[in-house]
């Protein structure tokens, strides 16, 4: 198995068409893969004024705060009418949503999910205390607050802000916060 690690300060910022921000992924799957043809890809984006977000026939999307006062989430036919203004409270919506964003409270950086409709889907949970996962072929943690040690195939541990995803084996993992204050991003692909 390979894993891949990552700290979120060093992936690339790429800026949006939009110029409303900028995004920084992490993973996008499988390699080589485009926004028109990935499975699953997960990134960070810094939400910097309000605006748009791009429409993605097909794809299921969750959306989690981060940092920051958050944004008000509202789809043109009203069905997303959702202020994302609590951290760690994952929001799961259709990608083909016509859905516009508007600041709460200055800018703020949440962690994307995207998955393909029919090939794959995602689970995203937030933990804070020690747990077993459940097994995946496909996946990805990251440290949100507090140091993890984390056990499957190997022991890894992460700081804030790091993380690590995998997508070629199935691993269950033995989930272990080091600190009172820890929280865990802890995604499965299920294909």
């Amino acid at each position: 198995m390979t894993l891949h690690r990552f700290t979120v300060n060093d992936l690339p910022a790429m800026p949006w068409k939009n110029g409303g921000g900028v995004t920084r992924e992490i993973v996008c799957q499988p390699p080589g893969a485009d926004m028109d043809s990935f499975d699953w890809r997960v990134s960070i984006a810094h939400i910097a004024s309000d605006g748009p977000f791009s429409a993605f026939s097909g794809i299921d999307r969750v959306i989690t705060l981060l940092s920051g006062g958050g944004v008000h989430l509202l789809s043109g036919d009203a069905q997303v009418d959702h202020p994302l203004d609590t951290p760690l409270a994952p929001f799961a919506f259709a990608g083909e949503a016509a859905i516009h964003a508007r600041l709460l409270a200055g800018d703020c950086h949440d962690f994307n999910v995207m998955t393909r409709r029919g090939v794959c889907s995602a689970s995203l949970q937030v933990v804070r205390s020690a747990c077993d996962g459940s097994a995946a072929s496909q996946g990805l943690f990251m440290a949100v607050q507090g140091h993890w040690l984390l056990e499957g195939a190997s022991s890894q541990t992460l700081a804030p802000q790091q993380g690590l995803w995998w997508s070629d084996a199935s691993v269950a993992w033995r989930l272990r916060p080091q600190s009172p204050d820890a929280a865990l991003l802890a995604l499965n692909i299920s294909l």
